[in-house]
């Protein structure tokens, strides 16, 4: 059942429906509103749950507790080969699975204003508008190197207004944040409690649990336990932060961070290869190709010698999103140039500390900038399994939108997939 409404707002229509799902032999219908903003079909409907005055929401991996429905479909969305109606079939599959209602107890009124008010700040923010929260707030988890040179470089954008660094015991890189304690910077606020992290919009995590005496994997899973440990607690913590992941490996720990707290794929982000990318773009421009062309250069995939390069405008106007190109027969041997000229730079605390902080700023002052950062893959170019790898992705007030996919030369398409194969297989190694 259909039913259109312009939802009081000139850039607004809702689409209301009611979905049927089977759940232990029964069928229900549950209430579907679809608000479809004005940049519509080129960016997803806005998706929220309606529950009945005797239900209640159950907050999952693909609902919050506001009601808004986050899926692949969504994340993924590409138009014309996303469409409403494989969003809805997507729908009825997952909430089969994992049903999104509950019976409540009691009755629990509410003001029929406040779905609209909902959805107008919502609308608010993916515009681009700055929000109108004014409290900034960033905690930083591990306070080794990366932890401080991550504080000291987010410091020194300005844009912060509190920075909680929390030194993790069980974590390898530690020790560092006696010289923070003694010297008192202003706003910043040393723990070892991760209550202190409460409210924030950002949360990076830079803990690693490196040791000579194991071996990878069994580095990687003390790693991965340290998030089943923390994770949770974060994002109960800062239900509306973004989480930045800067541990390592960074795509099998996004990939853990996203599972872990239950966030939208958008709010679950990993520093990736936006470093590389920035020095991509710098190298080039001194090449004067980009200034000339107006294009930027981005580097993508997995933080490996499987890494590739795509093009693209760096900042669109109006409603119209980033285009990205593959690298031609003619600009390839340039990018080759640039990627050897890259491997001799190195990933260093204080480098990535000023990348943590640029990916930061962008969140918090909505840029609505590009960024190659560390995101779900799946469904990008291809690429069937639920791996997590570096690709060109808006970031602002709402978290992380994912640029469309673009067809690969097949070196370069083969290289990626390689990359997504050898995660998927190595994350099944791993006790999550």
């Amino acid at each position: 059942m259909f039913s259109f409404s312009d939802g009081s707002q000139k850039d607004l229509l809702k689409l209301v429906i009611n979905i049927p799902v089977k759940y232990k032999g029964c069928s229900y219908n549950l209430p579907i509103q679809l608000w479809l903003l004005d940049s519509f079909p080129f960016t997803p409907p806005i998706c929220l749950l309606r529950p009945t005055a005797t239900m209640m929401i159950r907050e999952g991996k693909h609902v919050d507790a506001r009601g808004r429905i986050y899926l692949p479909a969504l994340h993924n969305w590409d138009y014309p080969k996303s469409s409403v109606t494989a969003l809805l079939v997507e729908m009825i599959a997952k909430f089969e699975e994992d049903p999104p209602l509950a019976m409540k107890s009691e009755g629990d009124g509410k003001d029929p204003n406040e779905l609209l008010a909902f959805v107008s700040h919502i609308n608010l923010i993916e515009g681009g508008k700055q929000p109108e929260q004014s409290v900034y707030k960033v905690s930083v988890i591990g306070g080794g190197d990366l932890g401080i040179a991550a504080v000291l470089s987010i410091m020194a954008k300005g844009c912060v207004n509190k920075l909680v660094l929390i030194d993790i015991p069980q974590s390898s890189t530690k020790g560092g944040t006696m010289d923070l304690e003694i010297f008192s910077l202003p706003n910043v606020e040393v723990s070892k409690d991760l209550a202190a992290s409460a409210g924030s919009r950002v949360v990076v995590f830079t803990m690693n649990a490196w040791s000579e005496e194991q071996s990878y994997v069994s580095v990687v899973q003390t790693n991965v336990d340290m998030y089943r440990q923390m994770v949770p607690v974060v994002a109960q913590l800062s239900p509306a932060a973004v989480l930045v992941v800067a541990s390592q490996p960074v795509e099998i720990m996004t990939h853990v961070a996203w599972r872990q707290s239950c966030f939208s794929p958008t709010h679950v982000i990993g520093v990736g290869c936006n470093l590389d990318s920035q020095r991509l773009a710098h190298i080039l421009n001194i090449a004067l190709v980009t200034s000339s062309t107006s294009k930027q250069a981005w580097v993508i995939g997995e933080l490996s010698d499987n890494k590739v390069a795509v093009w693209g405008n760096p900042r669109a106007s109006g409603d119209k999103q980033t285009v990205l190109y593959p690298v031609s027969s003619s600009t390839k041997p340039l990018i080759d140039r640039a990627f050897e000229i890259l491997k001799g730079k190195g990933q260093r605390s204080w480098s990535v500390g000023l990348s943590i902080a640029d990916i930061t700023y962008s969140i918090l002052t909505d840029q609505r900038k590009t960024h190659s950062i560390t995101t779900l893959a799946q469904g990008w170019g291809g690429i069937g399994s639920e791996v997590f790898l570096s690709l060109p992705c808006v970031l602002g007030a709402n978290g992380s939108t994912r640029l469309a996919g673009v067809t690969l030369s097949p070196e370069y398409d083969a290289k990626l997939r390689e990359s997504a194969t050898s995660l998927s297989n190595f994350f099944v190694q791993l006790r999550i």
